[in-house]
């Protein structure tokens, strides 16, 4: 039983469900919940927040840090006074009920969640396993070089291509399964990697069999071909993940994260619930899950209800969100009589009655909250079949021309604006294209909001025609082709008329753009096309200009991308596209959908499925009556197995029984899906909804005849509808089912009215461009600053505000500058171990000979970052990665033999006490990080008056090292005035190694500096300790060090369970490489920062001194 869940209650605690409905507030439940958990003692950083789509986790952080703030703010206005009863939250009155001394812990525990917002984990499944597998040292098998690819379609068609070959080439007589036919099963069994295929017995000689080998083949060469190819996807994130989490690592998360809030849980699928399940399902730890199963619309993608199902019955607790906070009373009291009680596709998925937030709101809008309209057959323009059935296309556009007369009426009574209303359909071509022409030519604004892919509009057939141009230029045919398009302009007239000289002037014109294209890219050629051509300005001539010339560009960015990527030559992308444009109607990645042409006022046109998560004050939902495409003929399925637990599974069989038997399983899949979506459309509305119901032959089976003529009394909705019924007698039906709701519901006869005017509202002016004024002044001290930025006057650099590259920006520019050389007398007082600095005895550095400068210093990190330390074969492993190094990019390094053994010399050399004696050669992969990346906000990131010095941290220097310290003189360099005297804004840089041993976390920075003055030979003894310590306070590595170092203390607080900057760092390593011969420490300048001295230096960096 499920209980009315109270934001303001006991916090949830186990595994707990808490089942919306539309409008009830999911993301405000999760903000909420969020504030709560950590206004109660839960750290930001041990807070897991996770949903389905890019677009929702940024919009989930946002929701998020807004409800952080402001409970912030609330609580700190009540300890300033301000009465309780002011606040209008309910949680944050909650927050702020209590003794004084609790309220102030619980509005510092939300300040510090601020400050270190960035510490909070909200991510999409997706990228939650890749930061597992990849940061938490969860032992999963994710290859370190490995590609993250979201469209295998090609590799998919490669893989079809290349074993049907192999299957059919010598046969002598046809394939008995068609190439179309073996994509679609490789597709399906590609696409649900864990479902078993049907039929089981493939040792057979039957086709059954012969397909289900076919599909298990191509799951195999799927995987070999991925890893041949040094690339995963989505999917293997969580195969991966799920599978080390079953041999370990449960701990590990389960200590990083106590509290888990997982949003949109109904398009979950098995393997995320596994990993949910068998990581946070216990423990301690509490797993929130926040779902609709009325939502449940996104099987195509892979979500799969049957887990939501699934983890409701596992689940300790299921509470439900009972309040509306988008819906009048009014239209949810229609929705309770349109779907109360029914089942949406199974039992377990109920209409659930819900309350409006505001039940005495009212909207003065033309008719009842939900309006139901009926096509009206016997009108001339509705074409009827022999057993008095309207025509599909006729009753398209019947009602698509009795919506644009209502909206046409709605907007002359001036209750609503363009803005204010959307049109939801189920299919692109088919059902927005006639709305929006329609609408058009009502005289109403409107635009389609993504429908479908780019690749299925004109404007992508128009760039293949153009391409198959570029391609063979002399070509006749391809070049009447082309001029047809909008980057020729011609018209039927023209090419018909048009002499040899137009001919030859077009042939020039294409052999040049080919030639453009085949020199500077795809991107030159357009832009060329668009100012030698004029395009935008012919194509905004033509109706529905600005949607064809966004396509356009669009597609033509893709085109870039890809070629860009893949290095295609004009036939290769040509290929590419043709693919492309025939698989158009396969649903796409969010890259691929169309773009919205204008955000000006209008009606916006968009799918169901776009829709999902809005909401608009007037909602038309033109199509209901039309049910969704199921396709009569065989073809491979996907399906539930209700005899194996609701297991998926897929079918590739094609024939027989137990294909029939589970076709009518994925049908009735299917027809629950379609209620579903209609639940989804209606329910987008906040004020009226708008639909039509249309007599045709395959009404019966779409989700409104279902719901009102073929629904039992226990709520059960039947696959099948009976035939329709007369308009008289469909709208005694719905009349009656209007009774329950009244004044909520009216049916109306759709009469479409003769002559519609169209709509006298005029269509929103473009604005007038105009010169833009700068009137403000630059905050020229506010900057991306790094090291290299800070240090770069006192270097006699060009100081700049760009960031710190990944590699050797600390690097000379070239050899050893005289300033920076020590004297002989500097490097005389050191203590030194005569064998290893005594020139006559001293071994000789293989690296000495190779030029200073930049250009040496990537080269070495770029192999250090490629190179396994810890490699059987060290030097292969260093021959190979030194040869793919100078491939990418070469360099001048003489012998490679001795650039092998220099750098093996580095990577045996102990490292000293400081990390107990180990080497680069100790160090396995799984416990380094190379190239950690930061960006830190400097003195509060914005703050006006804050301010970060060098003298500052020099003061924070002698505060915190005792004379005795190796840098307890590099206080007084930091006051250098050369040094830039402040800055504000962000720090970004990289750190080359962070490396583990037990539990410390060590950095490690590597340096090629030559130490020797020029013409001197470079010896062991230019790399002693005291020349050491004096290169890192003249190079003012010292300041390098310290930044990072506070920079890996903000990492590891983020993310190290039980963090203790005194036990967990280990200090940094300055390896100067030339100097590294493989005798203990040579070359090595190791330090070990104070704690106190890196938490002080991280509280400066984020406060700053105030001016």
């Amino acid at each position: 039983m499920s209980y009315a869940f109270d934001i303001c209650g006991q916090l949830p605690s186990g595994v707990t469900v808490l089942e919306a409905s539309a409008g009830t507030g999911k993301t405000y439940t999760i903000a909420a919940l969020a504030a709560r958990y950590v206004a109660e003692g839960t750290p930001l950083h041990e807070l897991l927040l996770v949903t389905f789509t890019r677009m929702a986790t940024g919009e989930l952080r946002d929701r998020v840090r807004e409800r952080l703030v402001q409970t912030e703010r609330d609580l700190g206005e009540v300890l300033a006074g301000a009465p309780l009863r002011d606040l209008e939250d309910a949680v944050a009155r909650l927050l702020a009920t209590g003794e004084k001394e609790e309220i102030v812990v619980r509005r510092d525990r939300l300040t510090r969640a601020l400050a270190d917002f960035d510490a909070a984990t909200i991510a999409t499944t997706h990228q939650f396993c890749q930061e597992v597998l990849g940061g938490l040292g969860v032992a999963g098998d994710l290859e370190r070089d490995a590609q993250l690819v979201e469209d295998v379609d090609d590799l998919i068609g490669e893989i079809v291509d290349d074993l049907y070959v192999r299957r059919f080439m010598k046969s002598e007589e046809p394939p008995s399964i068609t190439r179309a036919e073996a994509k679609l099963i490789a597709t399906d069994a590609i696409e649900n990697p864990g479902a078993p295929i049907e039929p089981r017995d493939t040792s057979g000689t039957d086709l059954a069999a012969m397909r289900a080998r076919l599909a298990a083949a191509a799951r195999v060469e799927f995987e070999a071909r991925k890893r041949a190819r040094s690339i995963i996807t989505y999917d293997d994130l969580l195969t991966r993940l799920r599978d080390a989490l079953r041999r370990s690592g449960v701990e590990k998360l389960r200590a990083r994260y106590r509290v888990v809030l997982v949003d949109e849980f109904q398009d979950t699928d098995p393997i995320q619930w596994e990993i949910l399940k068998n990581a946070f399902g216990g423990g301690g730890v509490t797993l929130v899950l926040i779902g609709d199963p009325k939502q449940a619309i996104y099987a195509f993608r892979g979500a799969d209800i049957y887990s939501y199902l699934e983890a409701k019955e596992a689940a300790t607790a299921t509470e439900t969100l009972d309040v509306n906070w988008r819906s009048d009373q009014g239209l949810i009291d229609a929705y309770d009589a349109m779907f109360g009680g029914a089942q949406l596709g199974d039992e377990r998925i109920q209409y659930l009655h819900v309350r409006a937030n505001d039940p005495d709101k009212r909207h003065d809008l033309l008719g009842a909250p939900l309006r139901m309209r009926v096509v009206d057959r016997s009108h001339p323009s509705i074409t009827l079949t022999g057993k008095g059935y309207a025509n599909l296309t006729s009753a398209r556009l019947y009602v698509a021309s009795d919506l644009a007369a209502d909206i046409v009426r709605l907007l002359e009574s001036g209750k609503a604006k363009p803005g204010d209303i959307a049109v939801l359909v189920r299919y692109n071509r088919a059902h927005a294209l006639p709305v929006r022409d329609a609408l058009d030519k009502a005289g109403v604004p409107a635009v389609i909001n993504g429908a479908g892919s780019v690749f299925g509009t004109p404007a992508a057939r128009e760039w293949l025609r153009l391409l198959e141009a570029l391609e063979r230029p002399s070509s006749v045919p391809r070049a009447r082709a082309a001029t047809m398009t909008s980057f020729l302009g011609w018209s039927a007239e023209r090419v018909a008329t048009a002499g040899d000289e137009d001919w030859e002037d077009v042939h020039r014109r294409l052999h040049a753009w080919a030639s453009l294209l085949r020199r500077r890219g795809l991107a030159s050629l357009f832009e060329t096309i668009t100012l030698i051509e004029r395009l935008p300005g012919r194509v905004l001539a033509q109706a529905d200009g600005e949607r064809k010339l966004t396509d356009l560009r669009h597609v033509g960015q893709l085109l870039h991308s890809a070629a860009a990527a893949e290095r295609f030559g004009t036939a290769a992308l040509a290929v590419w596209l043709r693919q492309r444009v025939q698989d158009a109607d396969r649903e796409g990645d969010e890259e691929r959908s169309r773009r919205l042409e204008s955000d000006a006022e209008a009606v916006q046109v968009l799918t169901i499925h776009r829709s999902k998560g809005l909401e608009f004050p007037v909602v038309y939902v033109p199509y209901l009556w039309e049910p969704t495409w199921v396709d009569d003929k065989p073809v491979p399925i996907v399906y539930h197995d209700p005899d194996a637990g609701f297991q998926r599974t897929i079918d590739v069989g094609l024939a027989g029984s137990a294909y029939s038997r589970h076709k009518r399983l994925y049908e009735a899949e299917q027809r629950g899906e379609d209620l579903r979506l209609a639940y989804v459309a209606l329910t987008r509305a906040k004020h009226q909804a708008v639909t039509w119901w249309a007599g045709t032959w395959n009404s019966r089976d779409s989700a409104l005849s279902r719901l009102l003529l073929a629904r039992d009394a226990d709520g059960r909705v039947a696959t099948r509808g009976p035939n329709p019924p007369t308009d008289d007698a469909a709208m005694d039906h719905f009349r009656a089912l209007a009774a329950n709701a009244p004044g909520c519901v009216s049916v109306e006869r759709a009469t479409l009215p003769e002559g519609t005017k169209p709509w006298s509202g005029t269509r929103p002016e473009p604005a007038q461009l105009a010169t833009a004024v700068f009137d403000r002044e630059l905050d020229r001290s506010w900057r991306r600053t790094s090291y290299s930025d800070m240090t770069a006057a006192a270097h006699e650099a060009r100081v700049a505000s760009e960031p710190e590259e990944t590699v050797v920006t600390d690097e000379p520019d070239d050899d050893r500058s005289d300033e920076l050389l020590m004297d002989e007398t500097e490097v005389g007082t050191a203590p030194v171990v005569p064998s290893l600095f005594d020139p006559a005895v001293a071994p000789a550095l293989p690296l000495a000979g190779i030029p200073g400068g930049t250009a040496f210093g990537t080269f070495v990190h770029s192999v250090f970052e490629a190179v396994d330390f810890a490699a059987g074969d060290l030097d292969l492993e260093l021959t190979t990665r030194v040869r793919e190094t100078l491939a990418r990019r070469p360099v001048d390094i003489g012998s490679q033999a001795a650039v092998v053994e220099g750098l093996r010399a580095a990577i045996e050399t102990p490292l000293g006490p400081l990390v107990d004696g180990i080497r680069l050669r100790d160090v396995l992969r799984a416990d380094r990080l190379d190239e950690l990346g930061f960006e830190l906000p400097l003195a509060g990131g914005d703050d006006p008056h804050a301010w970060l010095t060098p003298g500052a941290i020099g003061a924070v220097l002698r505060e915190h090292l005792g004379a005795d310290d190796p840098l307890a003189g590099y206080a007084a360099r930091l006051e250098d005035p050369e040094l830039r005297a402040a800055v504000r804004g962000y720090l970004t840089g990289s750190i080359d190694l962070v490396f583990r041993v037990g539990e410390r976390f060590s950095i490690v920075d590597y340096k090629t500096n030559m130490l020797a003055s020029p013409g001197e030979t470079l010896t062991p003894a230019h790399y002693a300790p005291a020349a050491l310590r004096a290169e890192m306070e003249h190079a003012h590595y010292g300041l390098q060090a310290l930044l990072y170092t506070a920079a890996l203390h903000r990492y590891l607080r983020w993310r190290l369970p039980g963090y203790d900057p005194d036990r967990h760092l280990g200090g940094v390593l300055y390896l100067f490489v030339r100097g590294m011969t493989g005798a203990p420490e040579s070359g090595v300048f190791a330090w070990k920062p104070p704690a106190p001295l890196v938490v002080a230096l991280s509280d400066l960096l984020e406060i700053g001194v105030f001016a």
